[in-house]
């Protein structure tokens, strides 16, 4: 893992110092505060109008990230704490795939209450639980999802990573390694909520030998697992309808982290929870809302090796890959419509064509270094 430092932006001067001692939460507050008392210009900063930042930057040459916490990457302070015997074996193998073991457990959390919930309430015959319940059961998975893999920024979800790398330089090496961590801790999790409830799904489908898809059965339970189409959606339709949970998903995502709009700061777990009960109980009939490919791949390969059998990939016309590629569409639309209309810091759209200038051949660090601020464009016309 690489070293970090601190990097301190001075407002009027624009001037880069990296400190590499051991700072605490303390330090960083009386640099802020003594940064923002000294006389400095009125110029407002990048991504605030708080005179002097500090935030976390890689001493490797890593850009620093436009914003911090839950969804986005690790908090500021998560590595100013020295771990406890460190130098132990076990230590130092876990320093080494914390970030992975953090998404793996997230996106577990995720899918025990979950798919949980669904459980409950399918297999009761609605006896203990209906559709809120449900929404609630999903919003409380995600909400203590992120609490529990804020280590790794907490995405538990393959499309929400892709968009932070597209979109607030999260690195693209970790890409493949967080999506498999994620996937990874939803089919384990969808196979303990199997155990727990197999008596009752042997009750529910009619015997231990029956295991039935949705669109096959009266009494099939492989939906507790993951997503199936109502039966009138057309093609377009699903898609359509994944599309624009994703898009809501990712653009109140970044909402929720953009300290130049109102921002959640620590609340952010509980404004993700109230995201996703309203995307379930505004959007989710249709298509059941999967918005993750690890949410539905991972447990849907799960069902399929308990015996659930090949229906649950051909069911509603192979509906299967609906879910797992239209979160990618839809959460890069999202952030691109944040991005394009309302967050003014750090990002591709906040560049010369809109960052597309990169995909052109000898283009691709053209602007490298380039400042656009609107003093320096004042300046140069008055000359």
């Amino acid at each position: 893992m690489a070293g970090l430092g601190i990097e301190k932006m001075d407002a009027d001067q624009g001037m880069r110092h990296h400190d590499h001692a051991e700072l605490s939460p303390s330090t960083m507050h009386h640099e802020h505060k003594k940064s923002s008392s000294g006389g400095s210009s009125p110029t407002t900063p990048a991504f605030g109008d708080h005179g002097a930042l500090i935030h976390r930057v890689s001493t490797d040459g890593t850009p620093p990230y436009a914003e911090h916490g839950p969804t986005i990457d690790r908090s500021k302070t998560a590595d100013m704490k020295k771990p406890s015997n460190g130098g132990l074996r076990w230590p130092r193998i876990r320093r080494m795939i914390r970030e992975p073991l953090s998404e793996f457990m997230g996106t577990f959390i995720l899918i025990m209450f979950g798919d949980g919930v669904v459980a409950q309430v399918v297999l009761s015959g609605g006896s203990h639980g209906d559709y809120q319940s449900i929404s609630w059961g999903w919003g409380i998975g995600v909400m203590l999802g992120v609490y529990a893999s804020g280590i790794s920024g907490a995405h538990i979800n393959p499309a929400v990573t892709f968009a932070n790398c597209l979109f607030r330089k999260f690195p693209w090496r970790k890409f493949p390694i967080y999506a498999s961590a994620q996937v990874l801790g939803a089919f384990c999790a969808s196979g303990v909520v199997y155990a727990n409830y197999k008596s009752a799904i042997d009750e529910f489908e009619g015997g231990s030998h029956l295991r039935t898809v949705p669109g096959y059965s009266e009494n099939a339970s492989a939906g507790i697992f993951c997503t199936y189409p109502a039966e009138f959606m057309s093609r377009t339709g699903m898609f359509f309808s994944e599309f624009i949970a994703s898009t809501l998903l990712m653009f109140m995502i970044y909402a929720l982290k953009d300290d130049g709009n109102i921002g959640a700061g620590n609340l952010t777990p509980l404004g993700l929870f109230f995201i996703i009960f309203g995307i379930g109980a505004c959007f989710g009939w249709e298509t059941g809302y999967a918005i993750n490919l690890a949410r539905d791949f991972g447990p849907r390969l799960m069902s399929y090796f308990l015996g659930y059998g090949h229906e649950v990939w051909s069911a509603g016309g192979y509906y299967f890959w609906i879910p797992m590629i239209a979160p990618f569409f839809g959460c890069v639309f999202g952030g691109f419509l944040y991005d394009l209309l309302l967050f003014t810091g750090e990002s591709p759209i906040n560049t010369p064509y809109f960052g597309l200038y990169r995909f052109v051949p000898g283009m691709r660090h053209a602007y490298d270094g380039v400042s656009f601020n609107a003093e320096d464009l004042k300046e140069e016309s008055a000359v």
